[in-house]
Parts: C-alpha cells; structure tokens; sequence
C-alpha cells in the first residue's frame, strides 16, 4: 500500500492519496481545488486515480472531490448518511456513488470500509483502511474531522457558522455516541486526520501529522469523559471563533463548488486605476511583512501579511462580493495570496499591484501613510490612549492588560462603531502581527489616531506588566 499525506499549511489542511502497489490504482480523499498536485503525486507514484470522495462537506475550504473526478475520470464517492439538508446536491448530475456506514470499495487490494461518524457535520464518513495483501485486520482510519491528534472535531459549526439554531448540541451528542463507537477497533489503529495545528475544526489540534487510536484514548480529551452531559458542555466550551466564509463554504460545497481555479493572468493596475478601484469599494490587500506595511502603504489598503493565517484572515475581513486587487513586491507573493484567496472561494482577484504603483501613487496622487508603533511600556504608562485587544476569546480569558478593551480582529469594525474616529488607540494581540492588520483596517475605515503595540502582550508579560484573568474588562 502507498499513503502520501497532501498538507497545505495555507489551510492546515490534509488530503490523502492511498493506492494499492500492485494494481497501480488509488483513491484521493478530502482534495482541495488545487486538482494538479494530487495528479502530480499520483503519477509520481506510477498511480491512476480511480476513486475520489471525502469525508464530509467542508466548511474552512472550496472542495475539489468535484473537479479533481472530472478530470482524472475517477468515481466520485459521496456520504448518503446526515439527512436532506446537509445531503451533496450535485451528486446526482455528476454521477457520483453515494456510500452509507458499512459499505466497502476496493481500490486494487486495498479495502475502504465507510463508517459513519456525525457529531462534527451529520453527514461525516471515515474511512477504515485494510490492506489486503498483508491482513484481513485493519490498519488504519481516515479520520477526516472525527478524531484529531488530541482533539476531535468540533460539534458547533452548523449552528455558529452555518446559522441552523440547535444544532449544537444535537450534533455534540452524536459526537459523544460516534466516539464510543469505536470501542471495537484496535488501539494498534493508525489514525490519519484531515486537520493539524492552526484549523478552526477544533479547539486544541495537535501538530503531529498522524496518531494511533490507543493513544488518543489515553491522552483525547474526548475520550476521557463517560457522561454525556459533561461531554456536551466540553466540547462546545472554547471553540475558536469561526470565520464568516464558513457558511458560504458549506452552501457551496453542498450544491456543487466549481470545477475549475482562476488561471488568467493578473493585470498590474496604474496608481489611479487602484484610487479608483478604492473609491469603488475594491479591497486591495497589501501581502507584505506587517513591518513592510507599517513603514509605508497607500492608503485605503488592507494589511494581509502572506503566511500560513493569509486565508483565514482573508476569510474573516475580505467580503465575497468585492473585487480585490492584490498587494506586493514580487510575483511570487501575488501568486501564493491569489492561490490562498481561492481555495477559500474569493475569486474575484482582478489585478495586481507592486513597488512600481506606490511610487507611481507617491508622485501622482499623494503620500503613502504608515502605522506607528509603540511597545507595551510605553501603552501602559500612556493613559490617554485605550487599548484595544484583538485576540481571541479563549486567549483574553487566560489573561489580559487590566485597562484593554477587547475587540476580536474578525469582528473588530461591528465594534468600534461607537468609537470617535479620532480617538487615541493602541492595539495589540499576541505578538504584534494581528494587531498591524487591525491597525490597517480601522486606518483604513477613516481612525486617524491608531497605533500598533509591535511586541504585543508577549511585550506586556515579559515587562512583569500587571495581567488580569477571565473576562472582568471585556467589551463585545
């Protein structure tokens, strides 16, 4: 048998190609849009995919099970199981086999078996992997975003994400029974999951790339608590935040994501095409470093930095419905943005702009604006200034500057609005990084007076600044 694990660190997200040695056929599951990576490895491998299907119906990704079926003519193999809601709509028109808990398919003499799994999504199938050459014992499980490396997928996605009310504590309960469920299985079992260190899916995912069973049950969270109740109330305390192309997400991978990523060339746009297009409510996101950004920038433009939390960022502030135009000083880094920007549906990258456009601007149309720094010795002996908190929820609770206000980065415009646009302001997150993309975008929603806490409060605890704990000072 062959197992190559496809991770994208844009996404944190894993996709498998198993193929049977011997028959030189595989099985792509969980793709993402990118269709000619895993057409590359396959025939790296000597492999011919036959078989193509996934886990469930994401939410943090465009799917490719679609597109990378058509063209490579594999079968298509969907979920039949979560009910009429959340059941795949193109399935019919595509041609695809729909699979149940207890079905098998063969790719060569490796054997799949399908197990349904509900709790994160209704509809979420593992897939359980014998190789027959060797053994009629298993030898592992795709887990998809069931079981994690010490997590397990989160259960409150429908109903925080995709808005259907009540959901959250239906599919916790599912989730505790589909746990259990597993009590038959091997600890020897490997366990290959869709999701590492930094998804959404979860609260607390490890970084480790696979697992086995038996360890999971010794060191899961989830596997450790018997009652149901106290299971519910755990697995949906904590949960990080989900982005708001979530719910687009599950729409789009359920009726039918498209079948194709944008390949045309990237127009440079002059500086007064990009007033203009600023002017018309484009989003041109800057891709450069946060210090890049703060040292000089044309003003109106959103601070994205391209790295691993390039779409997840995107994602949270980038509206579907806008043109974009994209920000930075090499091709390179144009590219990999518009790439991230598509794998999460926002297609609409119109043109691209460089070093060359904001010097063009500088003599043209105005100055460059920047983001002024401060550190947190210097916030804390300023009491004319409110400080301004954009970390996560989970991360204000552990601990948090007595007099910060906390403003969540995705939600930070919903609330400010009762803030004057000439307030003092100095924000600040971890280590400086989400912070500079908040400073942007107020600088860029019309506050004239925002300056970035560059060391964050990774500055504030090693300065033995005074730190408060749960959420005495929080403002939502």
């Amino acid at each position: 048998m062959i197992l190559k694990r496809i991770y994208d660190d844009l996404l944190s997200q894993t996709s498998y190609l198993l193929g049977c040695e011997k028959t030189g056929i595989a099985v792509v599951i969980d793709p993402n849009r990118e269709s000619e990576r895993y057409v590359a490895e396959a025939e790296q491998e000597k492999l011919k995919i036959s078989f193509v299907t996934e886990t469930h119906i994401h939410a943090d990704f465009v799917s490719g099970a679609r597109s990378l079926a058509r063209a490579t003519g594999a079968e298509l193999l969907l979920s039949a199981e979560g009910g009429n809601d959340w059941s795949y709509r193109f399935a019919q028109s595509d041609g695809a086999r729909l699979v149940r808990d207890g079905d098998t398919f063969d790719v060569g003499r490796i054997r799949l078996q399908v197990l349904h799994t509900p709790g994160h999504t209704p509809e979420h199938i593992c897939f359980l992997v014998t190789d027959t050459t060797v053994s009629q014992c298993p030898l592992g499980l795709v887990s998809g975003d069931f079981i994690f490396v010490g997590d397990v997928g989160r259960p409150d996605l429908l109903e925080k994400a995709a808005h259907v009310a009540g959901t959250a504590d239906t599919l916790a309960r599912q989730l505790f029974h589909s746990i259990r469920a597993t009590s038959n299985l091997g600890d020897y079992l490997q366990v290959w999951p869709g999701h590492g260190a930094g998804s959404a899916c979860g609260k607390g995912l490890g970084a480790m790339p696979s697992t086995t069973l038996g360890y999971e049950r010794l060191v899961n969270w989830a596997f450790q608590i018997s009652n149901e109740d106290d299971f519910v109330r755990a697995a949906l305390t904590d949960q990080p935040e989900p982005p708001p192309y979530f719910a687009r997400m599950k729409q789009i991978n359920r009726d039918g994501p498209p079948l194709a990523l944008p390949s045309e060339p990237l127009r440079e746009v002059t500086a007064v095409e990009l007033r203009d297009a600023i002017a018309a409510k484009a989003c041109v996101i800057d891709a450069r470093s946060t210090a890049d950004f703060s040292a000089s920038h044309i003003p109106g433009t959103l601070s994205v930095p391209m790295g691993t939390s390039f779409a997840t960022w995107a994602g949270w502030l980038v509206p579907e419905n806008r043109d974009i135009i994209i920000l930075a000083d090499n091709l390179g880094r144009v590219a990999r943005a518009r790439h991230a920007l598509s794998l999460i549906g926002l297609d609409r990258v119109v043109g691209r702009a460089g070093a060359e456009t904001r010097d063009e601007w500088r003599r043209t149309i105005g100055p460059l604006e920047s983001v002024a720094l401060t550190t947190a010795v210097d916030v804390a002996d300023d009491h004319t200034r409110t400080l301004i908190d954009v970390r996560r929820d989970t991360e204000w609770n552990a601990g948090h500057a007595p007099q910060a206000v906390h403003r969540f980065l995705g939600t930070l415009l919903d609330g400010m609005r009762d803030t004057p646009k000439d307030e003092p302001i100095a924000m600040h997150c971890q280590g400086g990084t989400r912070s500079g993309i908040a400073s942007a975008l107020l600088q860029a929603n019309g506050y004239t007076n925002v300056m970035n806490m560059k060391d964050g409060f990774d500055g504030w605890t090693a300065a033995g600044l005074p730190i408060e704990s749960s959420g005495n000072h929080t403002a939502h």
